[in-house]
């Protein structure tokens, strides 16, 4: 496949940009991949699949979440060509090629400073801020995927963007290696006003600037899936690496059902802080402040 050739540019990428693109594509968010990346104890010398195969279907798409610290997007040189990222990818939108990479990489640094993890839902893109969020589409099955892009590449070739082995999978084209695809750009707060109710940030402000009104109650959403099954995989890692309440609750939306993973009810803003902070420390991803009746 084309993608082992891009795969060996990639090492040569990290050795010139001093191990910062070492391979290609986030630390799991909220139900992406396993949670846990291992390096493997030899690295393979070819990029491919896994010989260990999991149910991709079981693997919830990455949640758009806003993104509360610097973005990525420094102007960079690879193979003597110089990238300069955008600003702002919530409006990126472009059809080409796409490709995967796998074993290879699993466990290496991202440009992110992140595991690789195979079976998360992530992607590598040259000149898209790290992280965007992504919606992939196979204009030949029409199948779709979000994924976060937090890598780059691929620097070899006319693709457009390399994705994880599971999005592959998921998008029906790990096995024929390349697909034609459509790539838009996610606004996170956007998509969360959308599909959650009661999301309260606009564009990231402090969370001592969110109160609740009286009657209501603070909660932290982590999450929010149209699979059942998928919120429920979430729920019980987080109840297993947290000490607190986690429970799915389904809502319906005029675009179908989604279930809501929420920690709490919080006491404070304070303790609100202190389970973000324990979810980025345990890979589970980001949280948002909502409050209920």
């Amino acid at each position: 496949m084309t993608m082992r050739t891009s795969s060996r540019m990639r090492i040569v990428a990290a050795s010139l940009l001093l191990g910062v693109l070492a391979g290609c594509s986030s630390a799991p968010q909220p139900g992406q991949g396993s949670g846990m990346v291992s390096k493997p104890a030899i690295r393979p010398m070819q990029d491919g699949a896994p010989t260990h195969i999991v149910d991709v279907s079981t693997i919830p798409d990455a949640i758009p979440v806003p993104h509360t610290g610097r973005y990525k997007a420094t102007p960079y040189k690879v193979l003597g060509k110089y990238y300069t990222p955008m600003q702002d990818g919530s409006s990126y939108r472009e059809t080409g090629p796409a490709s995967w990479y796998g074993t290879k990489f699993h466990g290496q640094l991202t440009a992110n400073g992140e595991d690789y993890d195979l079976y998360g839902m992530t992607a590598a893109h040259k000149t898209l801020p790290l992280p965007t969020y992504v919606r992939v589409t196979n204009l030949e099955n029409k199948r779709t995927v979000i994924v976060r892009v937090n890598d780059r590449g691929p620097f070899y070739s006319d693709r457009i963007i390399d994705l994880s082995y599971a999005a592959a999978k998921k998008l029906g084209f790990a096995e024929k290696g390349t697909a034609q695809v459509l790539v838009e750009g996610i606004d996170p707060v956007a998509w969360q006003q959308q599909n959650n109710p009661g999301y309260l940030v606009k564009k990231n402000p402090p969370i001592e600037n969110l109160a609740s009104a009286p009657g209501q109650q603070m909660f932290l959403q982590v999450g929010a899936f149209s699979s059942s099954q998928a919120a429920e995989q979430l729920r019980v890692r987080l109840q297993n690496a947290l000490n607190t309440t986690v429970f799915v609750t389904p809502v319906q939306q005029p675009t179908g059902t989604f279930h809501r993973v929420r920690l709490g009810p919080v006491a404070s803003h304070d303790e609100a802080q202190k389970l973000i902070e324990a979810l980025r420390v345990a890979n589970l991803g980001n949280a948002t402040l909502v409050t209920s009746n």
